[in-house]
């Protein structure tokens, strides 16, 4: 079982926190065109999964042709491709996605979608620098510090939310994406317990002090 890292292919920037996320993994992967944000820290992609149309020649050359692995289909997405690698062929169980969620707004709604899709499958994240996403479908705690901020967005409908440790709690309310949210809500103490009873949402942690 592998630890994956896993680089889209959306705007980003590198920070010394993330550069050593992805140089601690036991898997890394790109997403098409996230190997050209790993060859800029000199990291080689363990594979680059996807239609393969945005690695640059330059990179694909410093890679080597064995590590493309060509998905041409149309249907589905980099991200979903890379993911469904990194579950079915290299038997990841934890992955962190990266630079999933800059530029394309609608790029980024989609890609939120796919990690939350597959949380069927593998324990799944996105990170960017200072944010932690993470989908939540039963019950998750999570490690906070007082006063940090933390939103819960669903996606779609989820019938009956509850909390534990926020500022404003929930108590088996309703969220829905297109009325009630929890947007900036508040941390009180050391641990926030998410708990869903139906449908998917997403925790977004700023400012995490531990991975997921």
């Amino acid at each position: 079982m592998a630890d994956c890292v896993l680089v889209a292919n959306a705007p980003w920037r590198w920070t010394v926190e993330m550069v050593e996320l992805v140089r601690s993994a036991s898997l890394v992967v790109a997403a098409d065109g996230g190997a050209n944000h790993l060859a800029r820290i000199g990291v080689r992609a363990d594979a680059v999964v996807g239609d393969l149309d945005s690695v640059r020649p330059g990179t694909r050359r410093w890679l080597g042709e064995d590590r493309m692995v060509l998905e041409p289909d149309q249907e589905t997405t980099d991200l979903h491709k890379a993911l469904a690698y990194a579950v079915r062929e290299r038997d990841a169980r934890r992955v962190t996605v990266l630079a999933a969620l800059g530029g394309r707004a609608d790029h980024a709604l989609e890609n939120l979608a796919i990690v939350a899709r597959w949380t069927a499958h593998v324990a799944v994240a996105v990170r960017e620098p200072g944010l932690l996403g993470v989908p939540v479908t039963g019950s998750v705690e999570f490690a906070t510090a007082p006063g940090q901020t933390i939103s819960l967005l669903p996606l779609g409908r989820c019938p009956a939310v509850t909390t534990r440790g926020l500022r404003w709690e929930l108590s088996g309310e309703s969220l829905d994406l297109l009325g009630r949210t929890s947007v900036s809500n508040v941390a009180t103490g050391d641990r926030v317990t998410v708990t869903v009873s139906g449908g998917t949402l997403i925790a977004f942690l700023h400012s995490p002090i531990e991975d997921w």
